[in-house]
């Protein structure tokens, strides 16, 4: 059997298809090895998916990942692929790889994520081109679930939040700056408590400051990553995200200031990662 993964910071999407291409869908956490080793990967791979079918029968994993852009970090899914799934030969890539064969197949063009961090590319068909790097989501991530997230807290802390977003977001978390402190800097996962707040920002989008928030957002992706690349606006704009996805109105209208023609916006690689590997 083939298992596909597409693994970002917050969450992996499984699919594992059996030898008359019959498909199961599976869901864990993120496994972005710059927040998590490689005992509690193979713990949550233990308990939340090898547990529901016979990792024996498993021959091929292809596992695109957030964070696997250094052999220390591929490593560190490898040891806990390998231990899982003891017969398998397994192949990992970086999740803008897997974004850019769902979108683009074989074909060269310009792929982008945009969920809980974000990341941009020229694909030339079989591999990555060129790359500015995203830098992550203390010096980056421009447009992302992080990025939102991080202007919403900043003015709900500085009270620059209208008044009745404030209400609702007061009611909704009930947090103190205390705890926004606490979370940012002394538990795990930083980077998934501020993009959470992306949730507050599509339960509201119809607002005119939560409108403002997230069109700067996108801007500053484009001026300081997107048209970055040479010849940029030669090439459609595709995207793959839920951030993407969810506010991909605004999105088109900032990727056509930018003078983009608009591709491919999906939620999810998953599917176009299936096609790209069954074909």
């Amino acid at each position: 059997m083939l298992l596909i993964a597409d693994s970002g910071s917050t969450k992996t999407h499984w699919v594992l298809v059996d030898k008359n291409n019959n498909k199961s869908n599976y869901h864990t956490i993120g496994y972005n090895p710059f927040f998590i080793d490689s005992k509690k990967i193979y713990e949550s791979l233990s308990e939340s998916l090898t547990s529901q079918f016979d990792a024996g029968l498993v021959s091929k994993i292809f596992f695109y990942g957030a964070g696997c852009s250094s052999p220390e970090n591929v490593n560190t899914i490898q040891t806990a692929l390998v231990k899982a799934f003891p017969k398998a030969k397994i192949v990992i890539g970086h999740d803008l790889l897997a974004a850019a064969r769902a979108l683009l197949g074989d074909e060269r063009g310009f792929a982008t994520i945009i969920g809980t961090g974000s990341n941009t590319c020229i694909y030339d068909g079989k591999g990555i081109e060129k790359n500015i790097d995203s830098l992550g989501y203390l010096l980056g991530d421009e447009g992302s679930g992080c990025y939102i997230g991080k202007k919403i807290l900043r003015d709900f802390m500085r009270d620059f939040l209208p008044a009745d977003l404030h209400k609702k977001f007061n009611e909704k978390y009930h947090l103190t700056h205390s705890d926004i402190f606490d979370a940012m800097y002394n538990r795990p996962l930083p980077n998934r408590f501020l993009a959470s707040f992306a949730l507050f920002a599509q339960e509201n989008k119809t607002h005119t400051h939560i409108q403002q928030i997230i069109k700067e957002s996108f801007n500053d992706f484009f001026k300081h990553l997107v048209s970055r690349y040479p010849g940029y606006s030669d090439l459609s704009f595709n995207c793959v995200g839920s951030v993407g996805f969810v506010f991909q109105d605004i999105l088109k209208e900032v990727a056509t200031s930018y003078n983009m023609k608009i591709g491919e916006l999906v939620r999810s690689p998953i599917e176009g990662l299936v096609d790209y590997h069954l074909k």
